[in-house]
C-alpha cells in the first residue's frame, strides 16, 4: 500500500502552496466566469444585442469570443483574462514555454465542454493531461 500525497500538486512536484502551487476548484470556475462574463460583453458590443437572444450565427459569437480572448491570451501571457484577474495561469509541467499551439488546443477543448468536465488527478482536466500542462497559481 503506498502512502497517500501529502498535498494536491505534491505528486507532480508542485508547491504546496504560492506560486506554481496548483491552483483551487473556486479559481479556476471564477475565473472562466470572469472569462464568460467578458466574452458577452465584447461580443455584445461588436455584434448587438441578438448574440444573447438571437439564433444563426450571432448565437455563437460569444463562444468565438471567448476562444479568441482565451487562446491569445494564455499564449502571450500564459492566462485568460479570467485567469489573470483571479492569479493563476498555465504552464507546462516539463517547464518549457507553452508555445502557441497548447493555448489553442486547450481552448479549442475547453469549448467543446465534455473533456473539461473529465478531472483526473492533482485536478488535471482532459486537456491538460493530453497537453502535460497544469493550471497554478500566480502568487
Amino acid at each position: 500500500m503506498t502512502d497517500p500525497e501529502p498535498y494536491p500538486g505534491a505528486s507532480i512536484g508542485l508547491p504546496e502552496s504560492g506560486p506554481r502551487s496548483l491552483a483551487s476548484i473556486l479559481a479556476r470556475v471564477a475565473a472562466l466566469i470572469g472569462d464568460w462574463a467578458a466574452s458577452m460583453v465584447v461580443a455584445i458590443a461588436i455584434f448587438g444585442w441578438e448574440v444573447m437572444t438571437g439564433s444563426g450565427w450571432r448565437s455563437f459569437m460569444i463562444l468565438a469570443v471567448y476562444f479568441v480572448q482565451a487562446s491569445l491570451l494564455t499564449a502571450l501571457t500564459g492566462g485568460s483574462f479570467g485567469q489573470l484577474i483571479a492569479r493563476i495561469g498555465l504552464v507546462r509541467l516539463d517547464g518549457q514555454p507553452l508555445g502557441w499551439w497548447r493555448p489553442f488546443a486547450k481552448t479549442a477543448l475547453k469549448c467543446l465542454v465534455i473533456p473539461t468536465l473529465v478531472i483526473g488527478a492533482e485536478r488535471r482536466t482532459l486537456p491538460d493531461l493530453l497537453l502535460g500542462t497544469v493550471v497554478v497559481n500566480r502568487r
